[in-house]
């Protein structure tokens, strides 16, 4: 019977939830549950499936296990997955999507909103007991600038129409989509750069978009124009975004995903000023695995029925598959 190995880093209940449903709809499975990549070692050599996030995954992870055939992602992101060195030529991998317009819409609203607001200082003030008022900003009237028009985008620009924004859609394939007031190419971000007064990155991580958002683009944009990150840390060039920052070529960042994570403890960002910090909480919501777990579900029946072709959200297939 087909061994699957459940690897991520979530709250262990979670995890435990996964593993039940699973079992429930396909008992003929032995179900093996990690926290982290450290910890596969004693499963790896014998797991035919592995279902993770693409964050915690290791090189070693793919490397040591030989009979692997099928890497479900649990997001939509696959970078770290897909670019491993020892990935087998023979594993299709699939993702998630559809599912994240919601929860990555509403954490973009959040750091908008808190960056609008200053809701840190509104924190330090109430801790150490001080009143203390200043005039808040609109998000009313402002420009927003998506980068990487999916899904997601789509989920969000209608809600930044209702905030009485101004939205751009940043695109390598431009397309009309609502909520849209306009669509222009990747090419053409530097041009709208100075235009914007939010700038949301929704890119996935790929050779074209790595360090997109570097200290170019940063140096375009207005002085009071703030960034916020929820796709990958790899987009944007930290070490540009720290200097930019604490030179005030912007006013401010939101950053939900970082080029490692967990975030260190000594990363200077946690530091620079400015900065509101989430710990990759972006997609991470209450009843994630139950609206993920249709297309879990729909997979595993096709894998155990020998039809991995008709996988659906397949992002990367074996080599003897062909074009």
């Amino acid at each position: 019977m087909p061994n699957l190995l459940i690897l991520t880093e979530v709250q262990e209940s979670m995890r435990a939830r996964y593993k039940a449903m699973l079992l429930e709809q396909f008992p003929q499975l032995t179900i093996n549950v990690v926290g982290h990549h450290t910890l596969v070692e004693p499963y790896i050599a014998d797991t035919d499936i592995l279902l993770c996030f693409s964050p915690p995954m290791a090189d070693h992870v793919v490397r040591d296990a030989p009979k692997l055939k099928w890497i479900q992602a649990l997001g939509t992101g696959v970078d770290n997955i897909v670019d491993l060195l020892s990935l087998g030529k023979e594993v299709v991998v699939t993702n998630i999507r559809g599912i994240h317009g919601a929860p990555v819409s509403e954490a973009t609203i959040a750091f908008m909103l808190s960056l609008a607001r200053d809701l840190p200082r509104s924190v330090r003030a109430q801790e150490n007991a001080k009143w203390e008022r200043w005039p808040s900003q609109l998000l009313s009237g402002k420009t927003v600038g998506i980068l990487g028009v999916g899904l997601i985008a789509e989920y969000l620009a209608p809600i930044c129409k209702t905030f009485h924004m101004t939205v751009v859609g940043i695109s390598g394939s431009p397309r009309a989509a609502p909520g849209f007031d306009r669509m222009v190419t990747r090419g053409e971000l530097m041009k709208v750069a100075g235009e914007l007064d939010y700038l949301v990155v929704l890119a996935p991580l790929t050779s074209e978009t790595r360090n997109i958002v570097g200290a170019k683009l940063l140096a375009a944009m207005k002085p009071t124009a703030y960034l916020v990150n929820v796709a990958r840390g790899g987009v944007v060039d930290e070490p540009a975004l720290i200097k930019a920052l604490e030179a005030g070529q912007i006013a401010g960042a939101g950053l939900d995903v970082f080029s490692q994570e967990p975030l260190p403890p000594d990363n200077p960002l946690w530091k620079t000023k400015n900065v509101t910090i989430f710990s990759h909480l972006g997609g991470y919501s209450q009843g994630y695995e139950d609206r993920a777990m249709p297309t879990i579900a729909g997979n595993m029946a096709k894998f155990l029925g020998n039809d991995l072709k008709n996988m659906i959200n397949i992002v990367r297939k074996p080599a003897s598959w062909g074009d």
